[in-house]
């Protein structure tokens, strides 16, 4: 193992009992040896790639070396110590150079969704907040050529988890704005001018945009630096995209509004000014929410533990796909050359009927005609039907035809900290929330409201047996940095308005009463209080939630089945996440206030 002792690197050696023996016998050995020969060499593959001298005799099989120039240095010598430490040699059998597993196909219909996408969310800014809708599509704009830019200058690797991220972090650049159009709103209704709406906007906006851009953040370092392949790609993509829709949406749509202000539009009416709405009390119907959401988490987990796991034909409570379950691969010598559009086109469609199973996986192996078709695990007789379907459609020697048992693309060390970097990710986001409002019932109401979401989520993949594959730990990511943002853009709200609450509390300490009576509203209770919260936040709840789900609509119409896999369930997670934002995040505070205010206080 390497590790930092004494400010220096270096490499900590354990040997077993017999290594230990040995290796006693050699330092010994070398301490009567003068020169070179005071040294044992590291040897890997034939080639020596470290000589560490001998300074005394080891004979209790602990030793450590030094002289390492770097960590990284280091942890590359220990794993090649590891690796030799195998009683094998490694030999290559067979090596493939393997194309896309998607397609050309894949990425155009991919580009095409993101235009229809983006091209509907504009639009819908535009309808809905006018002029600033119109400085939010230019600041849009921006966002996405800049992003682009530093995805090429950082050398991001596009995944599905990765698309994932950047759809995240551009509803996150809409959501910024939306809270700050808001706010505009309620300023303009109050009299004041465009340039002190804008102003006042601007700073009231801020605490929330901040809030809920921060904990997304903490979730996206975490599993940055705790995830491993296609989850670090989610979480660079996340954070690139957080810290970039901040600046488009605090400094570039800023500038472009006030341009336009300057240039003389100063009409509050292309500004839109808010109309008194009516009322809704969310918090009298918390019960049958709360019966609601319970109920369909319980369905979920009755399917998912004693239906699915008892069918024949299933055997699990998700439908796992070959990267969690492992499966058989097929490669196939085609006479001709296929695309790996045609391949799908032509082919994909008869394997599945033929597996019994909606997620078979094709690559081609480049230079050659051979395609590989990844399915789930096949019995003799599957393995030949699917030879005489190859030999007697497209004319395949049956012979040439390899069929192997592969193991799991996600492993279960994989899986295990995946799980364990979205715990602490949600941990962390609690802290923080706990941290900034004071109150630890706020980060227990938002990180419930979050599991809420998986679970309702974990239920429609029960339900609809959708497959689990990698696109279920990107939606699953998705979820954990988007749901929380609303539930914070409420507690927000309620924050301030508690704060306004004890100043006009303590105003009304040192005035006389007819004066406090116009500073305080009349009887109204701390559930009216919650209640008048999440109304005033509601256009934001689902007009930013409306322009993801746009986005990943979009996606779903447009894209290939594997894209459509991802964006389905994310769709019914937006859905859920809107609806735990509005009906359940509020009232949880309201229920932890009335039970636990003497131990929180």
């Amino acid at each position: 193992n390497a590790a930092v002792s004494s400010q220096q690197v270096v490499i900590r050696l354990d040997l077993k009992s017999d290594g230990a023996q040995a290796f006693g016998d050699a330092t010994g050995w070398c301490l009567t040896q003068g020169g070179m020969a005071n040294r044992i060499a590291i040897v890997y593959d034939n080639e020596i790639l470290s000589c560490p001298g001998v300074s005394a005799k080891i004979s209790d099989g602990k030793a450590i070396i030094t002289g390492n120039k770097s960590l990284d240095e280091a942890k590359e010598l220990a794993t090649f110590i590891r690796i030799g430490a195998l009683p094998f040699d490694v030999k290559p059998i067979r090596s493939n150079i393997v194309g896309a597993t998607l397609g050309s196909k894949a990425l155009s219909t991919s580009l095409l969704a993101g235009l229809i996408g983006f091209g509907l969310v504009c639009l819908f800014m535009i309808v809905i907040y006018r002029i600033p809708g119109l400085a939010a599509s230019i600041s849009l704009i921006f966002y996405t050529g800049i992003m682009l830019v530093l995805m090429k200058l950082f050398d991001v690797t596009l995944t599905l988890p990765g698309i994932a991220g950047i759809i995240l972090s551009v509803g996150m650049a809409v959501d910024a704005n939306v809270i700050i159009f808001a706010r505009l709103r309620e300023e303009l209704r109050t009299g004041k001018t465009v340039e002190s709406a804008i102003k006042v906007a601007y700073e009231k906006a801020m605490s929330a945009i901040l809030d809920g851009n921060i904990t997304t953040l903490i979730a996206a370092a975490v599993l940055w630096i705790m995830g491993s392949g296609s989850i670090k790609g989610f979480a660079q993509t996340l954070a690139l995209g957080i810290v970039l829709s901040m600046f488009t949406a605090v400094v570039i749509t800023k500038v472009i509004l006030k341009a336009l202000v300057g240039i003389g539009i100063r009409n509050p009416k292309w500004y839109g000014v808010a109309k008194p709405t009516k009322k809704v009390d969310f918090l009298s119907k918390k019960g049958i929410f709360f019966i609601l959401s319970s109920g369909i988490i319980v369905v979920g987990l009755v399917a998912m533990l004693f239906v699915n796991s008892n069918i024949a034909s299933r055997g699990h409570g998700l439908n796992f796909s070959l990267e969690f379950l492992g499966g058989t691969q097929t490669t196939v010598p085609f006479n001709e050359n296929y695309s790996l559009d045609d391949i799908n086109n032509l082919m994909v469609s008869d394997i599945e009927g033929i597996v019994n199973d909606a997620n078979v996986i094709t690559t081609k192996v480049q230079g050659t005609n051979e395609v590989i078709f990844k399915t789930i695990t096949l019995d003799a007789e599957k393995r030949l039907e699917m030879s005489e379907y190859f030999e007697n459609k497209f004319g395949v020697d049956r012979e040439l035809i390899q069929t192997e048992s592969i193991s799991s693309t996600i492993s279960k060390e994989s899986q295990r900290q995946t799980i364990i970097a979205v715990i602490v990710a949600c941990v962390c986001m609690l802290i923080y929330i706990w941290f900034r409002f004071k109150d630890i019932r706020f980060g227990a109401s938002s990180v419930l409201a979050l599991a809420h979401d998986v679970l309702v989520t974990l239920t429609f993949y029960a339900l609809a047996y959708v497959s689990v594959g990698s696109t279920f730990v990107a939606c699953m990511l998705t979820l954990v940095g988007y749901s929380i943002n609303a539930t914070i853009v409420i507690f927000d709200r309620i924050r301030e308005n508690l704060k306004e609450a004890d100043r006009k509390t303590q105003l009304k300490d040192i005035v006389n009463d007819s004066i406090s009576a116009t500073l305080l509203r009349k009887n109204e209770s701390l559930e009216g209080m919650v209640d008048r919260c999440i109304n005033q936040t509601l256009s934001r709840s689902i007009f930013t939630s409306l322009t993801t789900f746009i986005m990943v609509a979009a996606l779903y119409a447009f894209g290939v089945s594997s894209v459509k896999e991802f964006a389905l369930p994310l769709m019914v997670g937006i859905i859920c996440g809107t609806y735990s934002s509005i009906c359940l995040a509020g009232a949880m505070w309201f229920v932890f206030r009335q039970k636990f205010t003497k131990k929180a206080n």
